[in-house]
């Protein structure tokens, strides 16, 4: 709802774009340090710092007026809010053996769409009325959010050694072929992905709709993959994980490329069906495939190079994506449908 919040309090499409953008590169320093921490401090401890804090940045962008303020704001709220993924990633490495992890790695998002099923739609309603509800709601759930990690969750590994050379981990996952082009792959992926939280709510706006409507097919997407993405997980994972992710990949380029396009409510709605198939194929994958390939005392940091990458792709996507989209709208939907079948080729390159 960012996008929305900024254009309607008079800020232009691209100062929307890059207040996206910037959340980021909180995103980038996020997926750095929570991959360090989630193996320094744990995995839990890591989760309960990123959650109280991520509280506290969304009030303090709740209330920031100038847009340098917002701008710092949003890039806080990106840092703290995603500075938990790795170390939950790693965390079901930990306790999940190897064979169980795909349909373990669907329960989890399984529990996240569940949010995301109701979330969205809550969050168009309470945003039709006051964003301030809107901001308060999210550091409300974070916080709950936080004591549930702080009593119920389990420690995981600490594997962090004094005796490690600085860089270590990522100098050997960078020496790994397979995991070069698997982590490219992701970076294209996650440009396309993120249109759905910046130029996918422009779109739908700038055709007369209410905000509500995007909402909804957000909500619809979780609500596709609570009923679907188990069934389809089970299905599909004694697979080769690299087919079924590149193939994921590629979906999710048509669909966006086809969102873009549709101008009616069905027609929009419909669309969410294509990459919301292609998101229940690659992302309850993509992790268990990086866990198999990567060694135990760099679990967390491989997790936080994956989460990098959406992180880079969350920078590049929404700006590069209103700049398109401010100077010619189907440009950007085309060049979805490219990045789809790119990001293909690179999965399936190396096997």
């Amino acid at each position: 709802m960012l996008t929305i919040y900024l254009t309607r309090h008079g800020y232009s499409i691209a100062q929307a774009g890059l207040a996206m953008g910037v959340y980021g590169v909180g995103h980038l320093i996020a997926s750095s340090a929570g991959g360090h921490l989630a193996d320094r401090i744990g995995r839990r401890n890591t989760i309960v710092i990123s959650m109280f804090s991520s509280a506290a940045a969304m009030l303090a962008l709740s209330q920031a007026r100038s847009y340098p303020l917002i701008v710092v704001c949003t890039m806080f709220a990106g840092a703290t809010t995603e500075l938990y993924r790795p170390a939950s990633y790693a965390l079901i490495g930990d306790i999940v053996p190897d064979e169980h992890r795909v349909i373990a790695f669907g329960l989890y998002r399984f529990a996240v769409n569940l949010g995301m099923a109701v979330g969205p739609a809550t969050a168009g309603f309470l945003a039709d009325r006051s964003f301030l509800f809107l901001f308060i709601g999210d550091a409300a759930t974070s916080v709950a959010y936080g004591f549930i990690a702080m009593l119920l969750l389990p420690q995981g590994l600490k594997t962090y050694q004094k005796e490690e050379r600085s860089g270590e981990a990522v100098r050997s996952a960078f020496g790994d072929s397979r995991v070069v082009w698997f982590l490219g792959a992701a970076v294209l992926a996650a440009c396309v992905d993120f249109q759905m939280t910046s130029t996918l709510a422009l779109h739908v706006t700038s055709l007369g709709f209410r905000p509500v409507v995007y909402g909804a097919m957000i909500s619809l997407n979780g609500l596709l993959i609570v009923l679907f993405e188990i069934v389809i997980t089970a299905r599909v994972q004694h697979l080769d994980p690299q087919r079924v992710i590149a193939v994921g990949y590629l979906l999710n380029g048509i669909g966006f490329a086809l969102s873009g396009f549709a101008r009616t409510i069905p027609a929009l709605m419909s669309t969410v069906f294509v990459w919301t198939l292609a998101e229940m194929l690659y992302s309850p994958m993509a992790g268990p495939y990086l866990l198999r390939i990567v060694p135990e005392r760099f679990r967390g940091r491989y997790m936080g190079l994956l989460v990098l990458m959406w992180s880079i792709g969350l920078i590049i996507g929404p700006i590069a994506g209103t700049w398109l989209f401010a100077r010619n709208e189907k440009y950007l939907w085309i060049s979805c449908a490219v990045l789809g079948v790119i990001s293909f080729f690179l999965v399936v390159r190396r096997r």
